[in-house]
């Protein structure tokens, strides 16, 4: 594995910005192994140079074709972003997030006109498989300003147990699978595809292999770069990583909303990505940028994925999950299929 890849401490380390262009959030999700059922929350922070400060509780769930999702926006003076020596606390309004260097629990309620939702949820970080993830071939890019967003997962694969309610029914976490991630920067990237999927044996009791994903552009000079990909999947106690972003004869990324395919080569071999959600269970969600226009996110937790690896050195092999993949597109306008919008 990446031995260059910093703690789950650090990687969740506040990287608020006051005064400045800044938007930065962390996030947990939580889904069923056997059924397409799943939960997403989220904490967010966004600050613009004319001291304008919000803070943003979020959370969507996933039921078949039954979807919703929530956003309550508040000052932030009246949130908490808090670091301490053994992880990170965050409140948003009614949303509470406790991290620490083995995972973390969140619990909180939203309401808006039509529907409420409450939960409360432990996670723990699976030995091996859990460790942190970067995307990025080195953590030193973390602290540069390209890209210009910047992701990195903490916790990429966990085990849930807890509750969730939610138009009168009560679900039960226990033996779901989920990770958890951290992005900030001056604003949201300018379009990305990004995915990710912890995949079970076939009883869906054990994950055995994580695969994340990203495709997508950056600000550089003041002009959009093309799309950038990067892909790392990990198996058992392998990790075939295809980071060299910059390489653009070795990636064939194709954005074709509702699906996203990616061709990758690299030192480890080559891989196939293909991921792929049904409009209608998505949720579509506006992100606010500090200084630019409002972007949107299509959003699923509860897409088909298929990923294809011939390593170098190596049996070919292949990795499948029909409704244990987070999937998103950052679009400049909403997209009709997917509504309401949030």
């Amino acid at each position: 594995m990446n031995n260059q890849v910093m703690t789950a401490i650090a990687q969740n380390a506040p990287r608020l910005r006051a005064g400045a262009d800044h938007v930065e959030s962390w996030f947990v999700r939580a889904n069923d192994p056997h059924s397409p059922r799943a939960v997403w929350i989220k904490a967010t922070v966004l600050t613009a140079r004319d001291g304008t400060a919000l803070a943003q509780a979020w959370c969507s769930v996933f039921d078949g074709q039954r979807t919703h999702a929530w956003c309550l926006d508040i000052p932030l003076v009246a949130a908490r972003f808090e670091a301490h020596a053994i992880g990170q606390d965050v409140t948003v309004g009614p949303l509470s997030l406790s991290l620490t260097g083995n995972g973390g629990t969140t619990g909180g309620t939203l309401s808006d006109a039509a529907q409420t939702v409450a939960w409360d949820l432990s996670f723990t970080k699976v030995a091996g498989l859990g460790e942190p993830i970067s995307l990025l071939p080195s953590d030193r890019l973390l602290d540069t300003p390209v890209p210009n967003n910047k992701l990195v997962t903490p916790f990429p694969v966990l085990t849930c147990t807890g509750r969730l309610e939610w138009q009168g029914e009560r679900w039960d976490l226990s033996d779901w699978y989920g990770m958890q991630g951290h992005n900030w920067g001056r604003e949201h990237s300018p379009g990305y595809a990004w995915g990710q999927c912890v995949f079970t044996d076939v009883r869906g009791s054990e994950p055995f292999a994580v695969m994340e994903a990203a495709s997508g552009r950056t600000r550089i000079a003041g002009r959009t770069s093309p799309l950038l990909s990067m892909l790392v999947i990990r198996r058992g106690d392998e990790e075939f990583r295809f980071d060299r972003i910059v390489d653009l004869w070795r990636q064939r990324p194709r954005l074709d909303f509702p699906t996203w395919t990616l061709r990758m080569r690299g030192r480890h071999g080559t891989a196939d990505l293909r991921m792929h959600a049904e409009p209608e269970q998505m949720v579509c969600l506006a992100y606010r940028n500090p200084a630019r226009d409002t972007s949107y996110c299509l959003n699923s937790k509860t897409a088909a994925v298929s990923v294809h690896v011939a390593p170098i050195n190596g049996n070919a092999f292949e990795l499948r999950s029909p409704h244990g993949g987070a999937l998103e597109f950052l679009v400049p306008h909403p997209v009709a299929s997917v509504s309401p919008i949030v």
